[in-house]
């Protein structure tokens, strides 16, 4: 049982229920918490756990009302700060869910060295006396809006992470493709591959990783389509590609939108897909967590269509 008198981002403290002893610390913190064998070790080293006040080894036996610390303190990241105006879709003790709009790189690149959405969070992290690394648990293209999940400690990263492999975690994006889409729902699951030479573009290859989307109409215009699509899978590209591969490639996206014509991806410069939904299991108190960003109004104009 966590107690709410004794946690924050860097801590959690959990008092040992009756169905939970007779087991050792070790195990006891694998099972229950998921702490890799890797974090364990690191943690033992610093001496980060203690039980009822006091370092115990990791053989210790575990008992009803036992209080068990976890300290998840470490070096701050060595990115340097830069004041950024964050949408902050969501924000708990170990997560902070930023809406994130295009344009926007989210990591430091050869390129890119202080204006990404990273410098933003080491900034914001200091400001509210976070001193952690910036864990992103997904990704977006630098062109791509909506959430990103950021945790604010090892512990919560692995468990989202341990919830992306067991397909624990529900994608939704909205995205305007070309053409009107005839289905009304569907399930793509070409086989994605990178060719040596492609620079960045994915093709459907049976020689490539196995990749599943679904997706559904949500309004039909002359010559674009609303959906509404759900990544099972997490390839690089995979709404893109799988949406190219079938006749209706998402607009504005330069990269897989073939003969196309480019009066038209002027008008919206981006490729017109926003992540919009993610549900998944707070990693501490295991609630079931739903989060939304509303359509940006770049798209939004794309419902304005006078030749429909």
């Amino acid at each position: 049982m966590l107690d709410p008198n004794k946690q924050s981002s860097t801590t959690i403290t959990h008092i040992v229920e009756i169905n939970e002893e007779g087991c050792s610390l070790k195990d006891f913190l694998r099972d229950r918490y998921g702490i890799s064998s890797r974090l364990l070790s690191k943690m033992k080293k610093s001496r980060q756990i203690r039980m009822n006040g006091q370092y115990a080894p990791y053989h210790t036996q575990v008992y009803r009302g036992d209080e068990i610390e976890m300290n998840f303190e470490e070096d701050p990241n060595a990115y340097p700060r830069v004041s950024m105006n964050l949408d902050i879709a969501y924000e708990d003790l170990d997560l902070l869910i930023l809406n994130k709009q295009p344009g926007i790189v989210t990591h430091p690149t050869r390129g890119h060295h202080e204006d990404t959405l990273t410098n933003g969070v080491v900034d914001y992290f200091q400001r509210i006396g976070l001193n952690m690394k910036i864990r992103f648990v997904n990704r977006l293209d630098m062109n791509t809006s909506g959430l990103l999940i950021i945790a604010k400690n090892p512990f919560a990263h692995f468990d989202l992470m341990k919830q992306m492999q067991e397909d624990l975690v529900i994608k939704h994006y909205l995205t305007w493709v070309h053409g009107v889409v005839g289905k009304d729902r569907g399930v793509i699951e070409g086989r994605i591959f990178n060719p040596e030479g492609s620079e960045g573009r994915r093709v459907i290859d049976p020689k490539g990783q196995a990749s599943r989307t679904g997706y559904e109409v949500l309004e039909r215009k002359k010559d674009r389509t609303l959906l509404k699509v759900r990544l099972y899978t997490g390839r690089t590209h995979q709404i893109r590609v799988h949406l190219s591969s079938m006749g209706h490639p998402i607009m504005g996206d330069t990269l897989y939108c073939y003969g196309k014509d480019p009066i038209e991806e002027e008008k919206f410069p981006r490729q017109a897909l926003h992540a919009y939904e993610l549900e998944f299991f707070q990693p501490r108190y295991r609630t079931k967590l739903r989060v939304q960003a509303a359509m940006p109004k770049d798209m939004e104009r794309l419902f304005q269509n006078p030749s429909a």
